[in-house]
């Protein structure tokens, strides 16, 4: 260190920022105030009933997958799936290292022989359910 310079040290937290408050009556919550950044409270009921419905309105298609083993893959045949055209959702209940199903939810009928090019592309294999 050079003569007639000093050093400084803090040890301790750095400085908190805070956000500001926002009016969660504005979110459609109840009057109470939250933090800026937080999503809008849904009850597990009202969520449950706003996808039936939407449900509701779509074509439900059921593939069984076999290969499949953990949450990647699932990942995986999502993605791929989720990518042919018309698929609006994915559903996917896993049987690791067993027969799983993956369920395709589309406004209009998708060609199940595109379903079935996506999840081999994703590495597994559609077969007679």
């Amino acid at each position: 260190m050079v003569e007639g310079m000093t050093q400084s040290i803090s040890i301790g937290p750095a400085p908190t920022k805070l956000l500001p408050l926002a009016d969660a009556s504005a979110r459609g919550g109840d009057a109470e105030a939250s933090c800026a950044c937080c999503a809008p409270v849904v009850s597990a009921t009202e969520q449950g009933a706003a996808e039936a419905s939407a449900a509701r309105d779509l074509v439900v298609a059921e593939y069984a997958v076999v290969g499949m083993t953990c949450g990647n893959c699932v990942k995986h045949v999502t993605a791929d799936v989720s990518g042919v055209t018309g698929v609006e959702r994915v559903e996917v209940d896993l049987v690791a290292g067993g027969v799983s199903t993956v369920r395709v939810l589309s406004a209009l009928h998708v060609d199940p022989a595109l379903v079935a090019e996506a999840v081999e592309e994703a590495g597994y294999e559609v077969v007679a359910g």
